[in-house]
């Protein structure tokens, strides 16, 4: 098994998984108003997470409603938002391929109206993640970007709805939509992977915690929020050192937007989307206190097959760690995971298509395509997903780098 970090033009600026990660990166960097190229280095979440004045950003303090497509468009007036794109694929031979393709945009300011003469000029800031796995060969290619919402270099808009960084974007094909959801494509190249697909919903939106609005934490205004597409029709194309293989499968949008950081007693979360054969889907994340402990603010989804969906509350789960993977710096990371949940009769295992899925940003986090077998209602059940574990690799703020 290998890692492979395709090349980036840009070098590094900053980086995060999902949620507040990204935003916090992001914050501490430009409050340094430092230019970036080169990074070396990784950095401790929870000295990033609590960094970045927040003052003049709107906060979620109470679900907010929330209606389609209106809010896959940008909401300026948070702090932070990601557009987050999950799948798993097979080729016509039935080979296995993971990927995920996420957009982020992150303010300096509050103010989004930015009064100047250069074209160049702005207060927001995107960066987007690629990452290919090619379970045959063991393989995971990734490739961080960034760049000015200026200039058409980066941005996102509605009408038709569009996000984009340089050459990668996730754009309206055409004026249908289903749910509410347009036909997308996803679209990313770099010298060594590169990914051509449509994505087309097949079950409508479900809106996590309280009518969409999802509590991070114990003060007013921790929270986002947070959708989900839970599966979508895939077909396209996936090009792996200029071997093109025609794949399909489902996949899985993130859409979360706020401001907010993890608080100081906790040290990163696991989060789940899981797929399964019987038509349904759960999404979960366990946000982990600083001692080990699970956080109240966890939370889960569990969407039926006809697409109406129920809460998981955080005492109604529960989650085994079945192994652990250790990287080449020797940070343990979970590899394995039994949830249950009694109440549904639901005893799900979940297992890395490979190991290594490790992406090596500035904040290390691993995300990457899973195989779940368990029951439901005391039928056996199989599926796929992705599974995201972030602060189990972080260094430290002291080490050389980009704040010297």
């Amino acid at each position: 098994m290998s890692t492979t970090n395709l090349p980036g033009r840009y070098g590094y600026l900053v980086i995060g998984a999902a949620l507040v990660l990204v935003c916090a990166v992001v914050f501490y960097v430009l409050e340094k108003r430092t230019a970036v190229s080169g990074i070396a280095g990784q950095y401790e979440v929870t000295k990033l997470l609590s960094s970045g004045d927040t003052t003049g950003f709107k906060r979620i303090t109470s679900p907010v409603e929330i209606t389609f497509p209106d809010d896959l468009g940008t909401h300026p007036q948070y702090r932070t938002e990601w557009w987050y794109y999950t799948g798993n694929l097979r080729s016509e031979h039935d080979r296995r391929f993971g990927y995920e393709l996420t957009f982020f945009r992150s303010a300096l300011a509050p103010d989004s109206s930015v009064q100047t003469d250069s074209a160049w000029r702005t207060n927001q800031i995107y960066m987007a993640h690629f990452a290919v796995t090619d379970v045959k060969n063991g393989e995971f290619y990734f490739q961080e970007d960034f760049s000015r919402g200026a200039a058409g270099l980066a941005g996102a808009q509605l009408f038709p709805y569009r996000v984009w960084l340089g050459n990668w974007h996730a754009a309206q094909t055409d004026s249908a939509s289903t749910y509410g959801i347009p036909t997308i494509h996803l679209k990313a190249i770099t010298e060594t992977a590169s990914l051509d697909i449509r994505v087309k919903a097949s079950k409508p939106p479900v809106l996590h915690g309280n009518q969409g609005y999802s509590r991070k934490g114990p003060n007013r205004g921790d929270a986002t929020s947070y959708f989900s597409v839970t599966r979508l029709t895939t077909k396209g194309n996936l090009t792996i050192n200029s071997e093109t293989f025609h794949v399909s499968g489902t996949s899985w949008m993130d859409r979360e937007w706020g401001t907010s950081a993890l608080g100081p007693d906790q040290s990163g979360w696991d989060w789940f989307a899981l797929q399964l054969d019987n038509g349904q889907e759960m999404m979960y994340y366990r946000i982990r206190n600083q001692d080990g402990t699970t956080s109240q603010f966890s939370e889960g989804t569990l969407v039926k097959a006809s697409g109406k969906s129920k809460r998981i509350a955080p005492d109604s789960i529960s989650m085994e760690e079945l192994d652990q993977w250790t990287n080449p710096r020797g940070n343990a990371y979970p590899s394995g995971w039994k949830l249950t949940v009694p109440a549904r009769d639901i005893s799900l295992t979940i297992t890395p298509v490979i190991e290594n899925q490790e992406l090596q940003t500035l904040v290390r986090y691993w995300e990457g395509a899973v195989n779940v077998h368990g029951t439901a209602k005391g039928q056996p059940v199989s599926g796929v997903g992705y599974v995201e574990l972030t602060g189990y690799a972080d260094g430290s703020l002291s080490a050389g780098g980009i704040f010297d």
